[in-house]
């Protein structure tokens, strides 16, 4: 997969060299140049992975430059129980009736950012 830059002003580049490169030169966000489809029932199939397995089933189709044993690796390293203190990694709370609260706050700095950032 490549990626483009929302400004226009960069060639195509990999997951990898945007991971890297941070920003694009032109100061834009980096985008994919298509995005991904989904086999027929994959959505449906994805209903039951635990949080590391939903993550490499995403990523796989953004990351494609990396070794899938790799990305599955930094995956399962970096969205453990052991960091995000439940094995839910985003654990669901019923409140109310028909009300859930996405508990966010599991990480290490106890803040939201933490579901993105600790796989960078």
């Amino acid at each position: 997969m490549r990626y483009l830059s929302t400004r226009g002003g960069m060639a195509p580049a990999t997951f990898s060299e945007i991971l890297l490169g941070g920003l694009a030169p032109d100061g834009g966000l980096a985008v994919p140049e298509h995005y991904p489809t989904l086999a027929p029932g994959e959505l449906a199939g994805w209903r039951g992975l635990s949080y590391p397995e939903l993550a490499f089933a995403i990523l796989s189709k953004f990351a494609d430059d990396l070794p899938a044993a790799d990305l599955r690796a930094l995956i399962d390293r970096t969205y453990s129980a052991d960091t995000f203190r439940t094995e839910a990694i985003t654990p669901v709370t019923n409140l109310l009736d028909n009300v859930w609260l996405l508990r966010l706050s599991n990480g290490p700095t106890l803040a939201f950012k933490d579901i993105a950032m600790q796989l960078l």
